[in-house]
């Protein structure tokens, strides 16, 4: 991991995933980007449907001395730091704010975003864009996120699908510094694992790159397989879960599939996606 960018938010409030990119950047003596999107691009079309010119103008006016507050707050913590940085202020695209960020996000190791929040930033299309789009993995930091990064235990959710192969790859930078991985199969499913042992195989595969691995296997009650990996993660004080990104395509693009998407609405760990 030496080259990460996050998406920056107007609002200070709003800032987990900033300041969590910060602590990466520190972790990987990583070169840190910061982007910021002083265009419409948050605004559905629908809603700016007979808005008067001079108004547009006012809010497009607003949005970019927020975004440039955002860069301004990004700077002053990198620098801080005494990290490797730049900035990126975003006014005017062709493309909407989730397509240029993927855009963006395909030239770095990893993209860094905050989880949507139902009385805060929408980031669900971008983190979409971000995932299918990049070529590269992704980490959703929580609304509610206090603490820098910490891996005393990563909980890697497997199933032996292509999607979860790929986040344990990637993710490796964090899984070498992780105190205990814990490879959790959760039963219940059709999937098809004939051949092979829960999680032995990709357990013996990481103890090769000389990670640190414990192997759990449960099965899904009547609760959904998001709130059954949420509650065990909570139970073992989990920093971090890493899995594969689910989706499926519509219309040529790709939308999450159910656990993916209750994953990032109830999360309450960094998650760390690959697709």
């Amino acid at each position: 991991m030496e080259d990460l960018i996050v998406k920056l938010e107007h609002d200070k409030l709003h800032d987990q995933a900033l300041a969590f990119a910060v602590s990466v950047a520190e972790a990987f003596d990583a070169h840190l980007a910061g982007v910021a999107f002083g265009n419409l691009g948050g605004l559905p079309d629908y809603s700016l449907v007979g808005i008067p010119g001079s108004v547009l103008v006012e809010i497009m006016d607003k949005n970019k001395q927020a975004a440039q507050d955002a860069i301004d707050r990004f700077n002053a913590a990198t620098t801080r730091n005494k990290l490797s940085f730049s900035s990126h202020l975003v006014e005017n695209t062709g493309f909407g704010t989730s397509d240029t960020f993927a855009k963006l996000g395909r030239h770095y190791d990893l993209s860094i975003l905050r989880q949507t929040e139902p009385d805060g930033p929408d980031n669900s299309l971008t983190i979409e864009a971000a995932l299918f789009n990049t070529g590269r993995p992704v980490i959703v930091v929580p609304y509610i996120q206090r603490e820098p990064l910490k891996l005393d235990r990563i909980l890697c959710c497997w199933d032996g699908g292509a999607p979860a192969a790929r986040a344990v790859n990637d993710a490796l930078p964090f899984l070498k510094r992780a105190g205990t991985v814990e490879i959790l199969n959760v039963t219940g499913g059709d999937e098809d694992r004939r051949g092979e042992i829960l999680g032995m195989e990709i357990a013996n595969h990481l103890a090769r790159h000389d990670v640190q691995i414990e192997i759990e296997t449960l099965p899904v009650p009547d609760r959904s397989v998001a709130n059954t990996i949420l509650s065990y993660a909570a139970d073992r004080s989990a920093d971090m879960l890493v899995m594969g990104g689910y989706g499926h395509s519509r219309l040529r693009e790709f939308v999450l599939g159910g656990v993916t998407r209750d994953i990032l609405t109830s999360m309450t760990v960094p998650t760390f996606l690959s697709r």
